[in-house]
């Protein structure tokens, strides 16, 4: 397969080995978010879903889309994440055994409310026939 053959095939999509990395980057930062091995006043008593992680095809940065439980708080939950990163990265580093651990970005996931809106107006468009 040539080098260019190559290229094209992960303009498609990501490759099997960022979709592992994310994998096991969710599954660490679930572990660590659920067990609160850091302390901010932020994120005290708040539940926070992890619905995917987005890795960079060089594996230097990664995307966390979060959303708080209910979607109360977004803006004080996604601030105080991105400013811990540093942190949460660190505690991640220890948990995934990579060669470098991703820069984390926590960005708020609303795939929710997408879902929520076209279920409404598939109910609707199913109202009118």
């Amino acid at each position: 397969m040539s080098s260019k053959s190559r290229r094209q095939g992960q303009a498609s999509g990501p490759s099997q080995r960022q979709l592992r990395v994310g994998e096991s980057l969710r599954h660490a930062l679930s572990e660590i978010l659920m067990r609160e091995d850091f302390f901010d006043p932020d994120l005290a008593n708040v539940s926070i879903t992890i619905s995917e992680i987005s890795v960079s095809p060089d594996l230097t940065n990664a995307r966390v889309y979060t959303m708080p439980l209910g979607g109360v708080n977004v803006d004080v939950v996604l601030p105080a994440l991105n400013r811990l990163a540093p942190v949460i990265q660190s505690l991640v580093a220890k948990k995934v055994h990579l060669r470098r651990t991703p820069r984390l970005r926590f960005l708020l996931d609303d795939s929710f409310e997408n879902a929520a809106r076209m279920n409404q107006l598939f109910h609707a468009i199913k109202q009118e026939s």
